[in-house]
């Protein structure tokens, strides 16, 4: 369509603007709020109540496996101080993979930040968590509270969710809700009791029984459930190599 009159093509290119802005597909953040603390997620992002958990993935299924949020809250106990979170964040963490591998973390920083007049310490490990993931830690203390926010991504995709976790971090805040709250009891260690699924990415985030929070869910170890896993795959390969070995013999 040719415009007879120029002065009409600058209305024309508002009304295109305000229709694109406003198509249904758009992608926006979404706030994110719970009892204790608030953030801006990525487009396409939602959080489930796992046991005493949240957990945060992608909508998008082939993209559920890049990342993963796990935010969790105890009671307040000898453990929780600013001081004894960055120490024990500036440590190399260890833990056997549900493949029973032993893994070792490499610490690539850890100190004391403010995020929205909120003291938090902040750190960032390679393979702390989940195997060829980073995770980034942000913990601190509100009232009667221990705060634990944990941000996974796996390292060839670092780069990409980058700005999506700094805007994350930059529009976190804390606060202490009364009334009931999903809380581990004030025994034991914040990061120890944090359950962070391994398995990012799978239909349900924690395998088996439902988590319950508190100190008696911790990750299993190697030997433990982690057996089921390893019997599966030798049944699997058993299963392969008869299947094989008859079409050999029949000549297929």
């Amino acid at each position: 369509m040719k415009l007879k009159n120029p002065k009409y093509l600058g209305k024309y290119a508002l009304t295109l603007c305000a229709i694109l802005f406003a198509w249904p597909g758009q992608s926006h953040a979404a706030k994110f709020a719970n009892q204790f603390t608030e953030f801006e997620l990525p487009p396409q992002w939602q959080c489930n109540l796992e046991g005493a958990e949240w957990v945060c993935q992608s909508t998008n299924d082939t993209k559920k496996r890049d990342a993963i949020i796990v935010l969790a809250a105890k009671l307040k106990g000898d453990q929780d101080s600013l001081d004894q979170y960055l120490t024990y964040l500036k440590a190399a963490k260890t833990f056997n993979s549900i493949q029973g591998k032993p893994v070792k973390s490499d610490p690539k920083y850890a100190k004391t930040i403010n995020l929205n007049g909120q003291a938090w310490v902040d750190a960032l490990h390679l393979e702390s968590e989940i195997p060829g993931f980073y995770t980034r830690y942000l913990a601190t203390v509100k009232q009667d509270i221990g705060v634990l926010v944990t941000y996974s991504i796996n390292k060839g995709k670092y780069q990409t969710y980058l700005d999506d976790f700094d805007n994350m971090v930059k529009t976190l805040k804390v606060f202490r809700k009364t009334g009931g709250i999903n809380v581990a009891p004030q025994s034991g260690n914040l990061f120890q009791n944090t359950q962070i699924p391994q398995n990012v990415g799978s239909d349900t985030v924690f395998p088996g029984a439902q988590i319950q929070g508190g100190a008696e869910n911790k990750p299993v170890a190697a030997g433990g459930d982690n057996t089921m896993f390893l019997l599966l795959g030798a049944g699997a390969a058993v299963v392969g190599f008869i299947i094989w070995r008859k079409k050999k013999n029949s000549g297929g």
